[in-house]
């Protein structure tokens, strides 16, 4: 049996989390944000993230509910400031996505409606793989990456650990993103990206 959730953030993000959490009959507890905010859905408000203190580990399930749209480390720092204390993070799978049986799924990975997530692929921890994403066989994402809607990967893709890779920007095989990375919107890629740029346009270039 599923454990009960919290959601952790209440803005468009967590918003689409909580409808397909709620689609699937999910018990939420509530959300934590900074200040108190209401919820579209009438989930509860329980406080700032410090109060999923109060909740035993063993008892509870977390979900992380805020998106970014540049490479950022927020994500990754609330993940492992629960993580490390023994929580659990769901991961959140669409209905309408087509997962390969051999693709590899890591903890509190996200992955939105109309994905296709093709053979031999490896998504790590705490990514978010959005609308309409397509991912080719044998990539491999690293830790808290952000996959925007309509984004293509060819096969044999190796993206780092805190790319951001932008709504329906193009990247053709074998190509390695380096990490924390920004890919604009619209671009493709047809070289390797080194760590920390920011890369835009067709073909994608490094500014």
């Amino acid at each position: 049996m599923s454990k009960p959730i919290i959601i952790i953030g209440n803005g468009g993000h967590a918003s689409v989390l909580t409808e397909i959490l709620v689609s699937q009959r999910e018990r939420i507890l509530g959300f934590t944000a900074p200040t108190i905010e209401k919820n579209s859905f009438s989930i509860p408000y329980l406080g700032n993230d410090e109060v999923i203190f109060n909740y035993s580990a063993s008892d509870v399930e977390l979900v992380l509910g805020i998106g970014m749209t540049r490479p950022s480390s927020l994500r990754e720092k609330i993940f492992h400031n629960f993580y490390n204390k023994g929580y659990h993070f769901k991961s959140i799978i669409h209905p309408s996505a087509i997962i390969a049986p051999s693709v590899k799924l890591g903890q509190g990975v996200q992955i939105m409606a109309g994905v296709i997530i093709q053979t031999n692929t490896t998504i790590a921890d705490n990514n978010i793989i959005n609308t309409g994403a397509l991912i080719d066989h044998d990539c491999q994402i690293e830790q808290h990456v952000h996959i925007a809607p309509g984004t293509k990967l060819s096969g044999t893709v190796y993206v780092r650990q805190g790319a951001h890779i932008g709504t329906g920007a193009t990247i053709i095989q074998g190509m390695e993103i380096g990490s924390n990375c920004l890919i604009g919107a619209g671009s493709v890629v047809v070289k390797n990206i080194a760590d920390g740029m920011t890369a835009f346009g067709v073909p994608a270039k490094e500014v």
